[in-house]
């Protein structure tokens, strides 16, 4: 499977001629849809999901149950719930978590799931919740106002995936991503950093 890593948290899989979209927000580049044949979308939140952008784009979008998506334009949208197991794009998704980490002072939290595509890859949106199978590819979010670097660390060394690769970095200056990127490095086995629009 072809993963190309865009800004923040959004992640384009391309396999046997299908491509599959996660998390394409306000802050990552268009051309990630190009030829999108499904989208899931972790949580309400602007930096993960563009609606207008998904409306003119007119693919299956999947979201979580429950989520106040902006009443701007339609969305052909499917609700899942933390535990379903569905197809998008051709591929197989399981949808892990609930909701969204703690920010700061009590703020509300909102749906947030986990997917793991094809039993392969597991994108946790914004949350740590771990999914209930090992995977081969973890994208650990890397910076945030409701994470810790050592947990960030802790939840990767967790899943024990063999290639870890980071996603929710766009608030990094350089300075902090080179830091970011020395620890896990040092501590993560199997961790890489991709830059906006570079795959592996």
């Amino acid at each position: 499977m072809r993963i190309t890593k865009y800004t923040h948290s959004c992640v384009r899989l391309e396999h046997d001629g299908v491509v599959l979209v996660i998390d394409p927000g306000t802050w990552s580049e268009p051309r990630a849809l190009v030829g999108a044949d499904a989208v899931l979308v972790s949580h309400e939140h602007t930096d993960h999901i563009d609606v207008l952008r998904l409306a003119g784009l007119g693919v299956p979008v999947f979201a979580p149950e429950g989520a106040a998506l902006p009443d701007l334009a339609p969305l052909p949208v499917t609700r899942v719930r933390a535990g379903q197991r569905f197809t998008a794009a051709g591929l197989e998704v399981t949808a892990f978590g609930g909701r969204h980490a703690t920010i700061h002072g009590g703020q509300p939290d909102c749906p947030n799931l986990g997917y793991l595509v094809a039993d392969a890859v597991y994108h946790p949106g914004d949350s740590l919740a771990p999914p209930d199978r090992p995977v081969r590819t973890l994208l650990v979010p890397a910076q945030a106002s409701w994470l810790k670097l050592t947990e960030a660390i802790d939840f990767a060394v967790e899943v024990a995936a063999p290639e870890v690769l980071p996603i929710h970095d766009a608030q990094l200056n350089a300075r902090g991503l080179a830091s970011v990127n020395g620890w896990f490095g040092e501590t993560v086995p199997g961790y890489r950093y991709l830059a906006p629009g570079e795959s592996r």
